[in-house]
């Protein structure tokens, strides 16, 4: 069966356009059967999925395609893209690989809150954004701690070289089962982030029915006066990947691991 393929794009990014342009050509040449939607207008009707935008546009493609096991590839716009793949000016060869099956699929992990999903995290904050807030933190029914902080991050091993990094918390590989607490700014120096089994649950309790703020990937944010329960979600994150990408390769290129300022330019 000949597969479906479909060119995802963020409209509102500069050179969006132009790539899926270039992109569609790539396809129309090769005789391939494709489809282009917006990413504010995806359908599932394809088998794999080119996303063309920053980290912001794969994290919500990877949330919508998810719940169709589809696997997506990022293309890079010129920016961090520390999801993406390939970029504007490898994409031929990208796009050969592809349709030679020469790639590999990674399920990512991927949390749930209620109906909301993340690949990255979620973000927990008190009703009121500019002074800390209490956070009662229990994993699998048991007592953890209070925390007094100004926000608690939960996040999978892709979102820990996002924001959970940012805020001092460990760097996972993606291949591990394991979530990591954060705590945003803790009013204590005994507070620390942790890491869990990627099965367990977490619930951080509300005192006093505060309104609490959360937010996924931080693109779609809600409110809960209730506890909070944060958990595996039941499907995951397809992300392909080309052969010469690897996580530590990216640390390296993406993020500068390991090299000495001096030496980033």
């Amino acid at each position: 069966m000949n597969k479906k393929y479909a060119i995802c794009y963020n409209p509102t990014i500069e050179n969006a356009s132009t790539i899926m342009k270039k992109l569609e050509k790539i396809l129309l040449e090769r005789e391939v059967k494709y489809s282009i939607y917006s990413i504010d207008n995806p359908k599932d009707d394809c088998d794999f999925v080119f996303v063309i935008g920053g980290d912001g546009t794969i994290l919500k493609a990877a949330r919508y395609y998810s719940n169709y096991d589809v696997p997506i590839f990022g293309v890079n716009l010129g920016h961090l893209g520390f999801l993406s793949q390939a970029g504007e000016q490898n994409l031929n060869e990208a796009v050969s690989k592809i349709l030679s099956n020469d790639y590999r699929v990674e399920n990512r992990l991927m949390l749930k809150v209620n109906k909301y999903n993340a690949l990255n995290d979620f973000v927990i904050k008190g009703q009121y954004q500019s002074r800390a807030s209490e956070f009662v933190l229990e994993i699998d029914g048991k007592s953890v701690c209070n925390y007094f902080a100004d926000g608690i991050i939960v996040c999978t091993p892709t979102g820990s070289t996002a924001y959970g990094m940012a805020a001092g918390g460990p760097v996972l590989t993606p291949d591990i089962n394991a979530l990591a607490i954060i705590p945003i700014c803790p009013h204590t120096f005994a507070a620390r982030p942790i890491v869990i089994g990627g099965d367990s649950v977490i619930k951080i309790k509300t005192p006093h029915n505060s309104l609490y703020t959360v937010s996924a990937d931080g693109q779609e944010v809600f409110t809960l006066n209730d506890d909070i329960i944060v958990s595996k979600y039941e499907k995951y994150a397809k992300l392909a990947l080309l052969g010469e990408n690897d996580f530590y390769s990216i640390l390296k290129s993406k993020l500068h691991w390991g090299i000495s300022p001096e030496r980033f330019h």
